[in-house]
Protein backbone atom coordinates (compact mmCIF):
# COMPACT_ATOMS: atom_id res chain seq x y z
CA UNK A 1 0.00 0.00 0.00
CA UNK A 2 1.40 3.70 -0.96
CA UNK A 3 1.66 6.36 1.21
CA UNK A 4 -1.25 9.40 -0.04
CA UNK A 5 0.78 12.13 1.30
CA UNK A 6 3.93 10.76 -0.48
CA UNK A 7 1.55 10.57 -4.04
CA UNK A 8 -0.27 14.66 -2.24
CA UNK A 9 3.53 15.88 -2.20
CA UNK A 10 4.78 14.40 -5.51
CA UNK A 11 2.82 13.07 -7.64
CA UNK A 12 4.71 13.53 -10.78
CA UNK A 13 7.69 11.12 -8.89
CA UNK A 14 5.01 8.76 -8.24
CA UNK A 15 3.81 8.59 -11.79
CA UNK A 16 7.53 8.17 -12.93
CA UNK A 17 8.02 5.82 -10.78
CA UNK A 18 4.56 3.64 -12.14
CA UNK A 19 5.94 4.15 -15.24
CA UNK A 20 9.06 2.26 -14.68
CA UNK A 21 6.57 -0.89 -13.40
CA UNK A 22 5.17 0.21 -17.47
CA UNK A 23 1.67 1.41 -15.68
CA UNK A 24 0.00 4.83 -16.93
CA UNK A 25 0.03 7.71 -14.64
CA UNK A 26 -2.17 7.24 -11.58
CA UNK A 27 -2.16 10.46 -9.83
CA UNK A 28 -4.76 12.62 -11.24
CA UNK A 29 -6.94 9.64 -10.53
CA UNK A 30 -6.21 9.09 -7.02
CA UNK A 31 -5.29 12.72 -6.14
CA UNK A 32 -9.01 13.64 -7.79
CA UNK A 33 -10.51 10.77 -5.44
CA UNK A 34 -8.50 12.01 -2.32
CA UNK A 35 -8.98 15.68 -2.99
CA UNK A 36 -13.06 14.75 -2.96
CA UNK A 37 -12.81 12.60 0.24
CA UNK A 38 -10.80 15.27 2.11
CA UNK A 39 -13.55 17.73 1.08
CA UNK A 40 -16.75 15.25 2.21
CA UNK A 41 -14.74 15.36 5.46
CA UNK A 42 -14.51 19.03 6.19
CA UNK A 43 -17.52 19.10 4.92
CA UNK A 44 -18.67 16.29 7.84
CA UNK A 45 -16.74 18.38 10.20
CA UNK A 46 -18.32 21.99 9.43
CA UNK A 47 -21.39 19.81 9.89
CA UNK A 48 -20.69 18.50 13.21
CA UNK A 49 -19.71 21.87 14.40
CA UNK A 50 -23.18 23.12 13.44
CA UNK A 51 -25.36 20.44 14.80
CA UNK A 52 -23.52 21.11 18.49
CA UNK A 53 -24.41 24.71 18.15
CA UNK A 54 -28.03 23.93 17.22
CA UNK A 55 -27.75 21.21 20.49
CA UNK A 56 -26.91 23.45 23.03
CA UNK A 57 -29.72 26.09 21.61
CA UNK A 58 -32.00 23.69 21.23
CA UNK A 59 -31.00 22.50 25.61
CA UNK A 60 -30.82 25.85 26.73
CA UNK A 61 -34.60 26.83 24.74
CA UNK A 62 -35.60 23.65 26.61
CA UNK A 63 -34.81 24.54 30.02
CA UNK A 64 -36.72 28.11 29.61
CA UNK A 65 -39.28 26.87 28.18
CA UNK A 66 -39.41 27.95 24.41
CA UNK A 67 -40.55 26.32 21.72
CA UNK A 68 -38.16 24.39 20.14
CA UNK A 69 -39.90 22.73 17.08
CA UNK A 70 -37.74 24.52 14.79
CA UNK A 71 -34.36 23.91 16.26
CA UNK A 72 -35.73 20.29 16.37
CA UNK A 73 -36.55 20.28 12.62
CA UNK A 74 -32.91 22.06 12.18
CA UNK A 75 -30.87 19.47 13.70
CA UNK A 76 -32.98 16.79 12.28
CA UNK A 77 -31.73 18.34 8.81
CA UNK A 78 -28.37 18.92 10.05
CA UNK A 79 -28.01 14.98 11.29
CA UNK A 80 -29.12 13.62 7.86
CA UNK A 81 -27.04 15.54 6.05
CA UNK A 82 -23.91 14.63 8.38
CA UNK A 83 -24.80 11.03 7.46
CA UNK A 84 -25.01 11.58 3.60
CA UNK A 85 -21.77 13.29 3.97
CA UNK A 86 -19.96 10.48 5.82
CA UNK A 87 -21.50 7.43 3.55
CA UNK A 88 -20.07 9.66 0.22
CA UNK A 89 -16.76 10.07 2.38
CA UNK A 90 -16.64 6.44 3.40
CA UNK A 91 -17.48 5.79 -0.45
CA UNK A 92 -14.93 7.73 -1.92
CA UNK A 93 -12.36 6.03 0.88
CA UNK A 94 -13.15 2.35 -0.70
CA UNK A 95 -11.95 3.57 -4.03
CA UNK A 96 -9.29 5.19 -3.36
CA UNK A 97 -8.15 2.06 -1.25
CA UNK A 98 -8.99 0.14 -4.50
CA UNK A 99 -6.77 1.77 -6.31
CA UNK A 100 -4.16 1.96 -3.86
CA UNK A 101 -3.96 -1.46 -2.85
CA UNK A 102 -3.62 -2.84 -6.84
CA UNK A 103 -1.02 -0.81 -7.56
CA UNK A 104 2.72 -2.46 -6.97
CA UNK A 105 4.87 -0.86 -4.74
CA UNK A 106 7.97 1.65 -6.19
CA UNK A 107 10.82 0.34 -6.89
CA UNK A 108 14.35 1.07 -5.67
CA UNK A 109 16.53 3.50 -7.92
CA UNK A 110 19.04 0.25 -8.49
CA UNK A 111 16.98 -1.55 -10.04
CA UNK A 112 17.82 -1.79 -13.44
CA UNK A 113 15.10 -1.35 -16.14
CA UNK A 114 13.87 -4.10 -18.48
CA UNK A 115 11.11 -5.96 -19.63
CA UNK A 116 11.90 -9.82 -18.53
CA UNK A 117 14.22 -11.90 -17.04
CA UNK A 118 16.69 -11.60 -19.93
CA UNK A 119 17.52 -8.15 -18.58
CA UNK A 120 18.25 -9.23 -15.26
CA UNK A 121 21.89 -8.16 -14.15
CA UNK A 122 24.32 -10.88 -12.62
CA UNK A 123 25.57 -9.77 -9.25
CA UNK A 124 28.15 -12.43 -8.65
CA UNK A 125 28.73 -16.15 -9.45
CA UNK A 126 30.09 -18.90 -7.43
CA UNK A 127 31.74 -22.24 -8.74
CA UNK A 128 31.33 -23.04 -12.40
CA UNK A 129 28.61 -24.91 -14.31
CA UNK A 130 29.42 -28.52 -13.40
CA UNK A 131 30.86 -30.47 -16.15
CA UNK A 132 30.50 -34.19 -16.02
CA UNK A 133 32.44 -36.97 -18.17
CA UNK A 134 29.41 -38.79 -18.89
CA UNK A 135 25.80 -37.71 -20.04
CA UNK A 136 24.27 -35.52 -17.22
CA UNK A 137 20.74 -36.68 -16.23
CA UNK A 138 17.77 -34.84 -14.85
CA UNK A 139 16.61 -35.16 -11.38
CA UNK A 140 13.37 -37.43 -12.47
CA UNK A 141 15.51 -39.56 -14.59
CA UNK A 142 17.56 -40.39 -11.88
CA UNK A 143 15.06 -40.77 -9.09
CA UNK A 144 12.74 -42.91 -11.65
CA UNK A 145 15.69 -45.17 -12.18
CA UNK A 146 15.54 -45.82 -8.43
CA UNK A 147 12.16 -45.98 -8.57
CA UNK A 148 11.49 -43.53 -5.70
CA UNK A 149 10.38 -40.44 -7.04
CA UNK A 150 6.75 -41.70 -8.81
CA UNK A 151 4.76 -38.74 -10.38
CA UNK A 152 2.30 -41.47 -12.23
CA UNK A 153 1.20 -42.73 -8.68
CA UNK A 154 0.82 -39.38 -7.27
CA UNK A 155 -1.40 -37.95 -10.16
CA UNK A 156 -3.90 -40.89 -9.71
CA UNK A 157 -4.30 -40.05 -5.80
CA UNK A 158 -4.40 -35.78 -6.11
CA UNK A 159 -3.44 -35.26 -9.78
CA UNK A 160 -0.75 -33.22 -11.91
CA UNK A 161 1.81 -31.56 -10.53
CA UNK A 162 2.14 -33.87 -7.30
CA UNK A 163 5.11 -36.23 -6.88
CA UNK A 164 5.13 -38.95 -4.73
CA UNK A 165 8.71 -39.62 -2.95
CA UNK A 166 10.23 -43.01 -1.05
CA UNK A 167 12.70 -44.47 0.34
CA UNK A 168 16.02 -42.58 0.40
CA UNK A 169 15.09 -39.98 -1.95
CA UNK A 170 12.17 -39.14 0.88
CA UNK A 171 15.06 -38.88 3.38
CA UNK A 172 16.95 -36.15 1.50
CA UNK A 173 13.72 -34.36 1.36
CA UNK A 174 13.23 -34.13 4.64
CA UNK A 175 16.88 -34.20 5.55
CA UNK A 176 17.36 -30.83 2.91
CA UNK A 177 14.83 -29.16 5.27
CA UNK A 178 16.36 -30.19 8.45
CA UNK A 179 19.74 -28.87 7.77
CA UNK A 180 18.49 -25.96 6.25
CA UNK A 181 16.39 -25.07 9.55
CA UNK A 182 19.43 -25.60 11.55
CA UNK A 183 22.01 -23.32 9.51
CA UNK A 184 19.27 -20.53 9.82
CA UNK A 185 18.60 -21.31 13.69
CA UNK A 186 22.20 -21.96 14.89
CA UNK A 187 24.19 -19.94 13.09
CA UNK A 188 22.89 -17.10 11.20
CA UNK A 189 19.94 -16.06 14.38
CA UNK A 190 16.68 -16.96 12.83
CA UNK A 191 14.28 -17.94 15.05
CA UNK A 192 12.42 -20.92 14.02
CA UNK A 193 8.71 -21.14 14.18
CA UNK A 194 6.12 -23.38 13.40
CA UNK A 195 3.27 -21.58 11.17
CA UNK A 196 -0.83 -22.51 10.51
CA UNK A 197 -0.85 -23.94 6.44
CA UNK A 198 -4.70 -22.26 6.40
CA UNK A 199 -5.10 -18.61 6.54
CA UNK A 200 -7.60 -16.26 6.81
CA UNK A 201 -8.35 -13.36 4.16
CA UNK A 202 -7.12 -10.77 6.40
CA UNK A 203 -3.47 -12.30 6.20
CA UNK A 204 -3.36 -12.80 3.10
CA UNK A 205 -4.30 -9.42 2.44
CA UNK A 206 -1.70 -8.21 4.46
CA UNK A 207 0.85 -9.59 2.05
CA UNK A 208 -0.32 -8.33 -0.70
CA UNK A 209 -1.47 -11.64 -2.31
CA UNK A 210 -5.13 -10.13 -2.60
CA UNK A 211 -7.24 -8.91 -3.69
CA UNK A 212 -4.79 -8.77 -7.02
CA UNK A 213 -3.48 -12.89 -7.15
CA UNK A 214 -6.12 -14.41 -5.52
CA UNK A 215 -6.51 -17.25 -8.88
CA UNK A 216 -2.78 -17.95 -7.61
CA UNK A 217 -4.46 -19.15 -4.32
CA UNK A 218 -6.08 -22.57 -2.94
CA UNK A 219 -9.09 -21.46 -0.81
CA UNK A 220 -10.85 -23.58 1.13
CA UNK A 221 -15.01 -23.28 1.24
CA UNK A 222 -15.06 -21.66 4.71
CA UNK A 223 -13.46 -18.88 3.29
CA UNK A 224 -9.69 -19.17 4.44
CA UNK A 225 -6.71 -20.40 2.10
CA UNK A 226 -3.68 -22.34 1.73
CA UNK A 227 -0.54 -20.42 2.20
CA UNK A 228 1.85 -19.83 -0.95
CA UNK A 229 4.60 -19.52 1.39
CA UNK A 230 5.31 -19.32 5.22
CA UNK A 231 6.53 -15.60 4.72
CA UNK A 232 2.52 -14.85 4.78
CA UNK A 233 1.65 -16.19 8.24
CA UNK A 234 5.77 -14.70 9.32
CA UNK A 235 5.20 -11.73 8.18
CA UNK A 236 1.27 -11.12 9.51
CA UNK A 237 3.20 -11.80 13.23
CA UNK A 238 2.85 -8.16 13.84
CA UNK A 239 -0.22 -7.18 12.28
CA UNK A 240 -2.13 -4.66 13.71
CA UNK A 241 0.51 -4.04 16.23
CA UNK A 242 3.26 -1.54 17.43
CA UNK A 243 6.73 -3.36 18.38
CA UNK A 244 9.21 -1.58 20.35
CA UNK A 245 11.93 -0.37 18.19
CA UNK A 246 14.59 -1.82 20.30
CA UNK A 247 12.80 -5.16 19.87
CA UNK A 248 13.97 -5.54 16.07
CA UNK A 249 15.08 -6.76 13.90
CA UNK A 250 12.93 -9.93 14.31
CA UNK A 251 14.23 -12.90 12.41
CA UNK A 252 11.80 -16.13 11.77
CA UNK A 253 12.88 -19.25 9.80
CA UNK A 254 10.10 -21.88 9.17
CA UNK A 255 10.05 -25.29 7.26
CA UNK A 256 6.43 -25.67 6.49
CA UNK A 257 4.39 -27.14 2.91
CA UNK A 258 3.64 -24.46 0.35
CA UNK A 259 0.44 -24.44 -1.84
CA UNK A 260 0.06 -22.52 -5.46
CA UNK A 261 -2.40 -22.98 -8.34
CA UNK A 262 0.05 -22.00 -10.47
CA UNK A 263 -2.22 -20.23 -12.54
CA UNK A 264 -0.81 -19.20 -15.85
CA UNK A 265 1.84 -21.69 -15.75
CA UNK A 266 0.30 -24.00 -18.19
CA UNK A 267 3.18 -26.42 -20.14
CA UNK A 268 5.84 -24.19 -17.65
CA UNK A 269 7.98 -27.16 -16.26
CA UNK A 270 5.53 -29.85 -16.62
CA UNK A 271 8.10 -32.94 -15.89
CA UNK A 272 10.06 -33.00 -12.86
CA UNK A 273 9.56 -31.53 -9.63
CA UNK A 274 10.08 -27.50 -10.61
CA UNK A 275 6.87 -26.56 -10.83
CA UNK A 276 4.46 -27.77 -7.79
CA UNK A 277 0.75 -27.44 -6.84
CA UNK A 278 2.80 -28.44 -3.16
CA UNK A 279 6.97 -28.08 -1.92
CA UNK A 280 8.27 -27.56 1.21
CA UNK A 281 10.50 -24.68 1.65
CA UNK A 282 12.32 -23.12 4.19
CA UNK A 283 11.12 -19.10 4.87
CA UNK A 284 13.15 -16.36 6.16
CA UNK A 285 11.15 -13.18 7.38
CA UNK A 286 12.85 -10.12 8.75
CA UNK A 287 11.21 -7.41 10.44
CA UNK A 288 12.71 -4.22 10.86
CA UNK A 289 13.73 -0.52 10.87
CA UNK A 290 13.68 1.85 7.94
CA UNK A 291 17.19 2.43 8.81
CA UNK A 292 18.20 -1.25 8.56
CA UNK A 293 16.21 -2.91 6.00
CA UNK A 294 18.76 -2.48 3.01
CA UNK A 295 22.02 -4.18 5.10
CA UNK A 296 18.96 -6.59 6.24
CA UNK A 297 18.40 -7.43 2.79
CA UNK A 298 22.22 -7.85 2.24
CA UNK A 299 22.18 -10.26 5.40
CA UNK A 300 19.35 -11.94 4.89
CA UNK A 301 20.41 -13.32 0.82
CA UNK A 302 23.90 -14.35 2.08
CA UNK A 303 22.45 -16.43 4.60
CA UNK A 304 20.68 -17.91 1.75
CA UNK A 305 23.87 -18.29 -0.56
CA UNK A 306 25.35 -20.02 2.69
CA UNK A 307 22.63 -22.93 2.43
CA UNK A 308 24.24 -23.26 -1.61
CA UNK A 309 27.60 -23.20 -0.87
CA UNK A 310 27.07 -26.13 2.23
CA UNK A 311 25.46 -28.12 -0.33
CA UNK A 312 28.29 -27.83 -2.99
CA UNK A 313 26.22 -26.13 -5.46
CA UNK A 314 27.44 -23.59 -8.32
CA UNK A 315 25.25 -20.24 -7.97
CA UNK A 316 24.96 -16.88 -8.71
CA UNK A 317 22.99 -13.82 -7.76
CA UNK A 318 20.92 -12.06 -10.14
CA UNK A 319 19.33 -8.52 -9.62
CA UNK A 320 15.91 -8.67 -10.98
CA UNK A 321 15.00 -5.92 -13.43
CA UNK A 322 11.75 -3.65 -12.87
CA UNK A 323 9.83 -6.29 -15.49
CA UNK A 324 10.87 -9.21 -13.55
CA UNK A 325 10.79 -7.75 -9.82
CA UNK A 326 7.58 -9.11 -8.00
CA UNK A 327 4.52 -6.85 -7.58
CA UNK A 328 5.07 -6.14 -3.51
CA UNK A 329 8.98 -5.50 -3.69
CA UNK A 330 11.22 -2.84 -3.99
CA UNK A 331 14.15 -4.81 -4.56
CA UNK A 332 14.89 -8.56 -5.31
CA UNK A 333 18.22 -10.76 -5.46
CA UNK A 334 17.16 -14.06 -7.11
CA UNK A 335 19.73 -17.16 -6.48
CA UNK A 336 20.02 -19.62 -9.43
CA UNK A 337 21.66 -23.07 -9.10
CA UNK A 338 23.41 -24.82 -11.87
CA UNK A 339 21.13 -27.94 -13.03
CA UNK A 340 23.83 -30.04 -15.62
CA UNK A 341 20.87 -32.11 -16.62
CA UNK A 342 18.97 -29.42 -18.07
CA UNK A 343 22.17 -27.30 -18.85
CA UNK A 344 20.67 -24.45 -17.05
CA UNK A 345 20.90 -21.64 -14.13
CA UNK A 346 17.46 -22.31 -12.44
CA UNK A 347 15.57 -19.80 -9.45
CA UNK A 348 15.87 -21.54 -6.11
CA UNK A 349 15.80 -18.66 -4.16
CA UNK A 350 13.71 -14.79 -3.82
CA UNK A 351 15.19 -12.64 -1.15
CA UNK A 352 12.57 -9.23 -1.42
CA UNK A 353 12.83 -6.05 0.26
CA UNK A 354 9.27 -4.74 0.76
CA UNK A 355 10.16 -1.94 2.67
CA UNK A 356 6.81 -0.33 3.81
CA UNK A 357 4.32 -1.66 1.57
CA UNK A 358 3.34 -5.01 3.41
CA UNK A 359 3.64 -2.93 6.69
CA UNK A 360 0.97 -0.32 5.38
CA UNK A 361 -1.47 -2.85 4.52
CA UNK A 362 -1.11 -4.56 8.18
CA UNK A 363 -1.16 -1.15 9.83
CA UNK A 364 1.81 -2.68 11.79
CA UNK A 365 4.43 -0.17 13.09
CA UNK A 366 6.88 0.52 15.66
CA UNK A 367 8.52 2.78 18.46
CA UNK A 368 11.02 4.94 18.99
CA UNK A 369 13.51 5.54 21.89
CA UNK A 370 10.93 8.14 23.20
CA UNK A 371 8.47 5.40 23.07
CA UNK A 372 6.26 7.30 20.66
CA UNK A 373 5.07 5.40 17.40
CA UNK A 374 8.00 6.27 14.89
CA UNK A 375 6.26 4.85 11.28
CA UNK A 376 5.83 2.02 9.45
CA UNK A 377 8.29 -1.51 9.98
CA UNK A 378 9.92 -2.70 7.01
CA UNK A 379 9.51 -5.89 6.02
CA UNK A 380 11.79 -8.30 3.93
CA UNK A 381 11.01 -12.57 2.96
CA UNK A 382 13.59 -15.06 1.41
CA UNK A 383 13.75 -18.80 0.42
CA UNK A 384 16.37 -20.51 2.52
CA UNK A 385 15.63 -22.18 0.48
CA UNK A 386 13.21 -24.44 -1.60
CA UNK A 387 13.64 -27.68 -0.58
CA UNK A 388 12.68 -29.58 -3.24
CA UNK A 389 14.80 -27.56 -5.82
CA UNK A 390 17.70 -28.12 -3.60
CA UNK A 391 17.30 -31.97 -4.03
CA UNK A 392 16.97 -31.23 -7.66
CA UNK A 393 20.15 -29.53 -7.45
CA UNK A 394 22.24 -32.19 -5.25
CA UNK A 395 21.00 -35.01 -7.78
CA UNK A 396 22.19 -33.25 -10.60
CA UNK A 397 25.22 -31.92 -9.70
CA UNK A 398 26.73 -34.89 -7.87
CA UNK A 399 25.39 -37.89 -9.92
CA UNK A 400 28.42 -40.08 -10.66
CA UNK A 401 28.52 -42.17 -13.65
CA UNK A 402 27.31 -45.50 -12.48
CA UNK A 403 24.16 -43.52 -11.28
CA UNK A 404 24.58 -43.31 -8.03
CA UNK A 405 24.56 -39.58 -6.24
CA UNK A 406 27.48 -38.34 -3.73
CA UNK A 407 26.20 -36.41 -0.69
CA UNK A 408 27.32 -33.58 -0.23
CA UNK A 409 29.38 -33.72 3.43
CA UNK A 410 27.07 -30.75 5.08
CA UNK A 411 23.99 -33.14 4.36
CA UNK A 412 25.59 -36.79 6.17
CA UNK A 413 24.94 -36.29 9.58
CA UNK A 414 21.54 -36.15 8.87
CA UNK A 415 21.39 -39.27 6.48
CA UNK A 416 23.20 -41.30 9.32
CA UNK A 417 27.02 -40.47 8.07
CA UNK A 418 25.36 -42.14 4.18
CA UNK A 419 28.49 -40.85 1.55
CA UNK A 420 26.01 -41.78 -1.70
CA UNK A 421 22.96 -43.23 -2.58
CA UNK A 422 23.41 -46.06 -4.42
CA UNK A 423 22.87 -46.36 -8.07
CA UNK A 424 19.46 -48.74 -8.87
Amino acid sequence: MHDIRLIRAEPAAFDAAMARRKLSPQSEAILSIDTARRGEMTSQQTLLAEKKKLSEAFGKAKRTGENTDALAAQIEDVTARIAATEGKAEELDVQLKGILEALPNILDSDVPDGADESSNVVVKQVGEPTLHNFEAKQHFELSQALELMEFERAAKIAGSRFVLLRGVIARLNRALGQFMLDLHTQHHGYQEVEVPVLVNAATVYGTGQLPKFEEDLFKTTDGRYLIPTAEVPLTNYVRDEIVAGNQLPIRFAALSQCFRSEAGSAGRDTRGMLRQHQFPKVELVSITTPEESEAEHERMTTCAEKVLEALELPYRRMLLCTGDTGFGSTKTFDLEIWLPGQQAWREISSCSNMRDFQARRMNARYRGADGKPAGFMHTLNGSGVAVGRAMIGVLENHQQADGSIRVPVALRPYLGGLEAIPAA
